[in-house]
């Protein structure tokens, strides 16, 4: 298939520049693989289409304030955006200037830290934090949260909290892991109190998942690289749920890509690392059975992704459906409860 065949038109009015007041006040479209009927809800009815015994599998991963403000010792402004922490107080980040930064010199960035550039690696910049304080400590006086580039506003403080799943755990992510952002913690309690047990995996979100397809030939794309850990627990409970017959439901497609990253044997088995794997139809799910996800950008490895999950005339139907009927799409957008074909 070709880029050209994920292609859909959405009106401005529907990308969603901010949260609902109630993470849970969502509307949630859903997907019968049985009928190919589309059903309209509401995100806390997802409850009634839990069994007990089954299995929902989330990514704990925590959005870093990685987005920071500053001037070349020249005077000149940059913006850099943080795309991988590595040790020593440095990182790979995207920067935002009218001339690259050169290595060796230094970022003035508020509150007078300092930051040096090391050099290069491809299209990112590897960059050394000044001084005696820890990089978090920084990041979190100074950074701003990263929000997308569709959401066409600065940053607030309503943001470090909604751009955060309530389970958020392991620091390390540059976007959220949106699906994660519907559930509070009493849809928590009652998914729990339900019989429906929780695992968790690890994909630090990079800004990559933004990044456009280029190549309308899907085979000549080049997938970015995510940092992901599916731990020996979660392995043990998936392998159980599925033993006793319950459905494997990832939330969010970070969630599957973890869980077939680590499948890639044909059996899920704990694994931790890299990974760019780069789902489109014909491939072949091995572990997730179900999913939950929000709505995705025309065009995407995401949208791409989906639609080998269910189908693609049946997504295709989904997101007409979903515009006909005013839906809110993307990262502060609503939901919808797709099952494997």
């Amino acid at each position: 298939m070709k880029k050209s065949d994920f292609y859909y038109d959405l009106p401005d009015e529907l990308i969603a520049q901010k949260p609902l007041a109630e993470r849970t006040a969502s509307r949630l479209l859903c997907l019968d693989k049985i009928t190919d009927q589309l059903e309209d809800k509401q995100f806390i009815d997802f409850l009634e289409l839990l069994n007990k015994g089954d299995l929902l599998v989330l990514n704990n991963t925590k959005v870093i304030p990685a987005r920071l403000f500053g001037h070349k010792e020249t005077g000149g402004k940059v913006e850099i955006l943080i795309e991988r922490v590595l040790a020593n107080q440095e990182v790979l980040a995207h920067t935002r200037a009218s001339k690259s930064p050169k290595a060796g010199s230094l970022i003035n960035l508020d509150a007078g830290f300092q930051c040096e550039v090391l050099g290069r690696e491809e299209d990112l910049f590897h960059l050394r934090f000044k001084g005696e304080q820890g990089l978090a400590d920084i990041l979190q006086q100074i950074g701003h949260m990263p929000l997308p580039p569709y959401i066409e506003r600065e940053d607030d403080d309503n943001d470090q909290t909604r751009y955060q799943t309530v389970f958020a755990e392991e620091s390390g992510a540059v976007a959220a892991p949106t699906a994660g952002l519907h559930f509070d913690d009493a849809m928590m309690a009652s998914i729990k109190a339900k019989g429906v047990q929780i695992a968790f995996v690890t994909l630090h979100v990079a800004s990559g998942t933004f990044r456009p397809v280029k190549a309308d030939n899907l085979a000549e794309h080049i997938m970015h690289k995510e940092f992901f850990n599916v731990p020996a627990e979660t392995v043990a409970i998936v392998e159980e749920v599925k033993r006793k017959g319950g459905r494997i439901i990832a939330i969010g497609t970070t969630a599957v890509r973890s869980l077939e990253s680590a499948s890639k044997s044909g059996q899920l088995k704990a694994c931790c690392g890299d990974t760019n794997l780069f789902i489109t139809p014909g491939y072949k799910f091995k572990t997730v059975d179900a999913m939950i996800t929000n709505f995705h950008l025309p065009e995407s490895t995401l949208l791409m992704l989906v639609s080998a999950f269910s189908g693609y005339e049946r997504i295709k139907k989904l997101y007409a459906h979903a515009i006909a009927k005013k839906y809110r799409f993307f990262s502060y957008g609503d939901a919808m409860f797709l099952q494997k074909s």
